[in-house]
């Protein structure tokens, strides 16, 4: 049997530890910035900072979001995530799509979050105001420096919309075959997809009767000659020769 003063001693000893082990939790959440809890929120910010897990961080920033749980602090931490995957474009339109969903003293500070965003993706503010053609240059260029395959599908957007479908085509098709880097998530390859699909609906249907009924030209040539084998003769003189020959005959009668 344990005495009373070993039960003691024992209980001392795990409230002992109880409290080291609190104190270590709430030092581990300091200096990491986690709030404390087992909310969405907490589950994106020790994804984000503690398992560096971007993608998983991201994925349950949008649960905060649409559970409700902090979400001015996940949209602008989300946010931040992704300008960091060069995934720019879908920050701009998460938080300008949920914005309404922060209180009316947040709306300065995420018009802030915005420009810099904007500022990172100069081509994209451009697209946003329907400025193509210079959206085109500014992606071009961004290609040159540093190739990367979202800013590809970002370049074909550009293109598609001032009609330039072949142009399209052959910057989506370098993600389709991994030639650009960042090809290789399928993120990026499902999307360059989804935009060469886009073009096919553009592309005019063809006008030639043969290739609407998929018939080849031998067979079209060979038809003609037996048209003109077995149809009746023509003469293939014009309209006019024809009525003064028959006048002709009128008055030698």
């Amino acid at each position: 049997m344990m005495s009373s003063s070993s039960k003691n001693e024992m209980m001392m000893m795990m409230s002992s530890s109880s409290s080291r082990h609190n104190e270590k939790d709430q030092l581990f959440h300091i200096l990491h910035k986690i709030p404390q809890g087992d909310t969405p929120y907490v589950k994106a910010k020790h994804a984000q900072l503690v398992e560096k897990d971007p993608e998983a961080a991201i994925v349950l920033f949008w649960k905060a979001i649409n559970a409700g749980d902090r979400v001015e602090r996940a949209l602008k931490d989300m946010a931040v995530v992704m300008k960091q995957l060069n995934r720019t474009e879908e920050a701009i339109e998460a938080i300008k799509s949920f914005r309404g969903r922060c209180p009316k003293q947040a709306q300065e500070s995420l018009d802030n979050v915005l420009i810099d965003l904007y500022k990172g993706n100069l081509g994209w503010a451009y697209m946003q105001k329907s400025n193509y053609l210079t959206a085109e240059v500014v992606h071009r260029k961004a290609q040159m420096i540093d190739p990367d395959a979202n800013k590809a599908c970002s370049l074909g957007i550009c293109l598609i919309k001032q009609g330039r479908y072949d142009d399209a085509r052959l910057v989506l098709e370098e993600i389709s075959q991994r030639k650009i880097p960042g090809s290789e998530e399928i993120r990026a390859r499902n999307r360059a997809a989804e935009l060469l699909m886009e073009i096919n609906t553009f592309e005019p249907p063809p006008s030639d009767v043969s290739d609407i009924l998929g018939l080849d030209d031998d067979f079209l040539n060979g038809l003609q000659l037996l048209t003109n084998e077995w149809g009746p003769a023509r003469s293939k003189r014009l309209p006019i020769f024809e009525e003064i020959s028959s006048f002709r005959d009128q008055l030698a009668c």
